[in-house]
């Protein structure tokens, strides 16, 4: 058979690119380390066992490829699988990048300098996910409990996306037989308007009516965070250097790719809230 492999085919923009496949009649197989017993056509697939990769590739022609995540070197791990894929004719590969580049980190740039280098092969850059807001996210997991935001980013502004307009750029490369187009390789994809995270906050008080703070921290106590919500040293480190990045300015562009892909524009933050008002409506009382 033919089809598209969805690794990370249970993530964000993974879960939903497979059900707007389906509804396109094309075949899925969505690969990820604990397959959904209900899911048709699920396998198992581990970056850290290739014996799972050759399998997971037989008989698709193309690949939505989510990086191995919290590490700063996916290249180890990823570099065999696309060589196989290479070797087992997948004619488009589309590769989940970041318009957010780590710090110190060249291994994600090499592989998005890999994918393109490949005829009919795309990489997707999406600014900040809306759905870092959400729990489990600790990001979201801290407005959930606490009711605040704490941040090294000061008003810095990141043009964040919905992961569901990721999943539906993916999606319009996907389903199209002769690719977009315009032949680009990659797409800087974001939402239509770059916030704050003071303007994220009111947003999310105004529709919720749960008040949301902000704190601004430095770069070492927004690592000390990261690291307690579980995130490996290296990864947190880089993320706080991040968050501290988007001071500059630096993260303060949008784009009109969604709309370019899909027809139609991606979401405002205000309707992604709007969305999942019960998430935080429903939290109980900040701590101290």
């Amino acid at each position: 058979m033919t089809g598209v492999l969805i690794t990370g085919g249970t993530g964000k923009t993974g879960s939903t690119l497979a059900e707007l496949l389906r509804k396109s009649g094309v075949p899925v197989r969505v690969a990820s380390r604990t397959p959904p017993a209900d899911a048709p056509h699920a396998v198992r697939f581990d970056w850290n066992d290739p014996a799972t990769h050759s399998a997971a590739l037989h008989g698709m022609d193309q690949v939505y490829l989510v990086p191995p995540v919290n590490t700063t070197d996916p290249m180890p791990l990823v570099e065999p699988f696309l060589a196989e894929a290479e070797r087992l004719g997948v004619r488009r590969t589309v590769l989940l990048g970041s318009a957010i580049v780590l710090p110190d980190a060249p291994s994600a740039l090499e592989l998005a300098a890999q994918v393109r280098a490949r005829p009919g092969w795309v990489v997707l850059r999406p600014s900040g996910f809306m759905q870092n807001f959400l729990a489990p996210h600790p990001l979201g997991e801290r407005i959930r409990r606490r009711g605040e935001i704490r941040t090294a980013a000061g008003t810095g502004r990141v043009g964040w996306i919905d992961a569901r307009d990721i999943a539906a750029a993916a999606a319009a490369l996907l389903t199209d037989p002769d690719g977009h187009p315009d032949d680009r390789r990659d797409y800087l994809l974001t939402g239509p308007k770059a916030l704050s995270y003071q303007d994220a906050a009111q947003i999310i008080t105004h529709h919720t009516g749960r008040p949301v703070r902000v704190v601004p921290v430095g770069v070492a106590e927004q690592a000390d965070t990261y690291r307690a919500s579980g995130m490996p040293d290296t990864f947190a480190t880089a993320l706080a250097t991040v968050d501290a990045g988007i001071r500059t300015g630096r993260d303060d562009q949008v784009s009109t790719a969604v709309l370019d892909l899909t027809g139609r524009p991606p979401r405002t933050f205000a309707e992604f809230v709007q969305d999942h008002t019960p998430q935080w409506a429903s939290a109980g009382t900040p701590e101290d």
